[in-house]
Protein backbone atom coordinates (compact mmCIF):
# COMPACT_ATOMS: atom_id res chain seq x y z
CA UNK A 1 0.00 0.00 0.00
CA UNK A 2 2.93 2.97 0.94
CA UNK A 3 4.54 1.74 -2.86
CA UNK A 4 1.22 2.05 -3.89
CA UNK A 5 0.68 5.68 -2.47
CA UNK A 6 4.03 6.66 -3.37
CA UNK A 7 3.71 5.59 -7.10
CA UNK A 8 0.39 7.90 -6.93
CA UNK A 9 1.88 11.02 -5.72
CA UNK A 10 4.87 9.89 -8.17
CA UNK A 11 2.47 10.54 -10.68
CA UNK A 12 0.61 13.06 -9.72
CA UNK A 13 3.67 15.36 -9.61
CA UNK A 14 5.01 14.29 -12.97
CA UNK A 15 0.78 15.10 -14.25
CA UNK A 16 1.82 18.92 -12.42
CA UNK A 17 4.30 19.93 -15.02
CA UNK A 18 6.04 23.24 -14.02
CA UNK A 19 5.37 25.80 -17.52
CA UNK A 20 7.61 28.37 -15.95
CA UNK A 21 11.74 28.28 -15.91
CA UNK A 22 13.87 30.63 -13.68
CA UNK A 23 17.04 32.17 -15.13
CA UNK A 24 19.94 30.57 -13.47
CA UNK A 25 23.35 32.33 -13.27
CA UNK A 26 25.40 31.21 -16.31
CA UNK A 27 22.73 30.39 -18.84
CA UNK A 28 22.60 31.85 -22.25
CA UNK A 29 19.36 33.18 -23.65
CA UNK A 30 18.88 31.35 -27.31
CA UNK A 31 19.13 33.60 -30.02
CA UNK A 32 16.04 35.37 -31.27
CA UNK A 33 14.25 38.41 -32.89
CA UNK A 34 10.92 39.65 -33.00
CA UNK A 35 10.05 38.20 -35.60
CA UNK A 36 10.20 35.21 -33.96
CA UNK A 37 7.12 36.05 -31.37
CA UNK A 38 5.17 38.40 -33.87
CA UNK A 39 1.87 36.48 -33.91
CA UNK A 40 1.90 37.40 -30.70
CA UNK A 41 0.35 41.24 -31.71
CA UNK A 42 -3.25 41.86 -31.60
CA UNK A 43 -5.91 41.55 -28.44
CA UNK A 44 -6.40 39.26 -26.33
CA UNK A 45 -8.48 38.44 -23.05
CA UNK A 46 -9.22 36.28 -21.01
CA UNK A 47 -9.75 35.58 -16.77
CA UNK A 48 -7.31 35.50 -14.10
CA UNK A 49 -7.59 36.26 -10.86
CA UNK A 50 -11.48 36.45 -10.31
CA UNK A 51 -11.80 39.23 -13.35
CA UNK A 52 -10.81 40.21 -16.69
CA UNK A 53 -7.59 40.12 -18.12
CA UNK A 54 -6.95 41.79 -20.94
CA UNK A 55 -3.54 42.60 -23.15
CA UNK A 56 -3.13 44.23 -26.72
CA UNK A 57 0.35 43.45 -28.32
CA UNK A 58 1.61 45.77 -31.00
CA UNK A 59 3.58 44.17 -34.39
CA UNK A 60 7.38 44.11 -33.71
CA UNK A 61 8.43 47.63 -35.05
CA UNK A 62 12.53 48.68 -34.96
CA UNK A 63 13.31 46.38 -32.84
CA UNK A 64 10.31 46.38 -30.33
CA UNK A 65 6.82 44.83 -29.72
CA UNK A 66 4.69 47.33 -27.12
CA UNK A 67 1.98 45.81 -25.26
CA UNK A 68 -0.32 47.14 -22.28
CA UNK A 69 -2.39 45.18 -19.71
CA UNK A 70 -5.38 45.72 -17.17
CA UNK A 71 -7.28 43.49 -14.96
CA UNK A 72 -10.53 44.67 -14.22
CA UNK A 73 -12.42 43.38 -10.99
CA UNK A 74 -15.46 44.20 -9.54
CA UNK A 75 -16.16 46.97 -12.32
CA UNK A 76 -13.18 48.59 -11.52
CA UNK A 77 -8.98 48.41 -12.57
CA UNK A 78 -7.23 46.48 -10.38
CA UNK A 79 -3.92 47.62 -11.89
CA UNK A 80 -2.30 48.27 -15.56
CA UNK A 81 1.42 46.67 -16.70
CA UNK A 82 3.14 48.71 -19.87
CA UNK A 83 5.84 47.05 -21.64
CA UNK A 84 7.75 45.72 -24.54
CA UNK A 85 9.99 42.84 -25.84
CA UNK A 86 12.86 43.90 -27.15
CA UNK A 87 15.40 43.18 -29.17
CA UNK A 88 19.57 43.06 -26.93
CA UNK A 89 22.39 41.33 -28.39
CA UNK A 90 20.77 38.94 -30.59
CA UNK A 91 18.94 37.36 -28.25
CA UNK A 92 14.98 39.08 -26.26
CA UNK A 93 14.34 40.69 -23.25
CA UNK A 94 10.53 41.27 -21.65
CA UNK A 95 10.40 44.37 -19.47
CA UNK A 96 7.03 45.69 -17.75
CA UNK A 97 6.35 48.23 -15.32
CA UNK A 98 2.82 47.92 -13.17
CA UNK A 99 0.76 50.97 -12.58
CA UNK A 100 -2.76 50.49 -9.83
CA UNK A 101 -6.27 51.84 -10.85
CA UNK A 102 -5.42 55.39 -10.60
CA UNK A 103 -1.77 54.98 -12.56
CA UNK A 104 0.57 55.29 -9.61
CA UNK A 105 3.11 53.60 -10.72
CA UNK A 106 4.52 50.56 -8.45
CA UNK A 107 8.26 50.33 -9.60
CA UNK A 108 10.61 53.18 -8.80
CA UNK A 109 10.82 55.50 -11.37
CA UNK A 110 13.66 54.52 -13.78
CA UNK A 111 13.30 50.34 -12.58
CA UNK A 112 11.77 47.75 -14.83
CA UNK A 113 10.70 44.48 -13.70
CA UNK A 114 12.84 42.53 -16.50
CA UNK A 115 12.37 38.77 -17.74
CA UNK A 116 15.26 37.13 -19.61
CA UNK A 117 14.57 34.84 -22.23
CA UNK A 118 15.52 31.37 -21.65
CA UNK A 119 14.76 28.70 -23.36
CA UNK A 120 12.67 28.57 -26.76
CA UNK A 121 10.38 25.53 -27.74
CA UNK A 122 8.32 25.60 -31.30
CA UNK A 123 5.36 27.50 -29.69
CA UNK A 124 6.70 28.42 -26.16
CA UNK A 125 9.07 31.40 -25.38
CA UNK A 126 10.19 30.84 -22.07
CA UNK A 127 11.34 33.88 -19.96
CA UNK A 128 12.58 34.48 -16.62
CA UNK A 129 9.55 33.19 -14.59
CA UNK A 130 7.37 34.03 -17.65
CA UNK A 131 6.22 31.99 -20.56
CA UNK A 132 4.65 32.66 -23.20
CA UNK A 133 2.44 30.00 -24.83
CA UNK A 134 1.26 29.86 -28.61
CA UNK A 135 -1.90 27.17 -28.64
CA UNK A 136 -3.15 28.51 -31.59
CA UNK A 137 -3.65 31.49 -33.75
CA UNK A 138 -7.41 32.37 -31.50
CA UNK A 139 -5.78 30.79 -27.80
CA UNK A 140 -2.58 31.61 -25.79
CA UNK A 141 -1.45 31.06 -22.07
CA UNK A 142 0.98 33.30 -20.39
CA UNK A 143 2.45 31.27 -17.19
CA UNK A 144 3.49 33.91 -14.29
CA UNK A 145 5.64 32.97 -11.15
CA UNK A 146 4.43 34.63 -8.25
CA UNK A 147 5.67 35.06 -5.16
CA UNK A 148 2.92 34.66 -1.92
CA UNK A 149 5.06 34.37 0.59
CA UNK A 150 9.30 35.12 1.52
CA UNK A 151 10.13 31.50 -0.14
CA UNK A 152 6.96 30.60 -1.57
CA UNK A 153 5.64 30.95 -4.79
CA UNK A 154 2.93 29.90 -7.28
CA UNK A 155 2.46 29.46 -11.04
CA UNK A 156 -0.63 31.45 -12.29
CA UNK A 157 -2.22 30.95 -15.68
CA UNK A 158 -3.37 33.88 -17.94
CA UNK A 159 -5.78 31.86 -21.04
CA UNK A 160 -6.55 34.42 -23.30
CA UNK A 161 -8.87 34.12 -26.97
CA UNK A 162 -7.99 36.64 -29.77
CA UNK A 163 -10.30 39.13 -29.76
Amino acid sequence: MKYLLLFLFSATCVLQAQNTISYEEGMVSPDANLIDIEWLAGHWKGEAFGGIAEEIWSPPTDGTMMFSFRLIDKGAVSFYEFGHIIEVDGTLLLQLKHFDGNLGGWEQKDETVDFILVKIEENKFYFDDFTIERISDTEINMYVEVSEEEGISNEITFNYQRQ
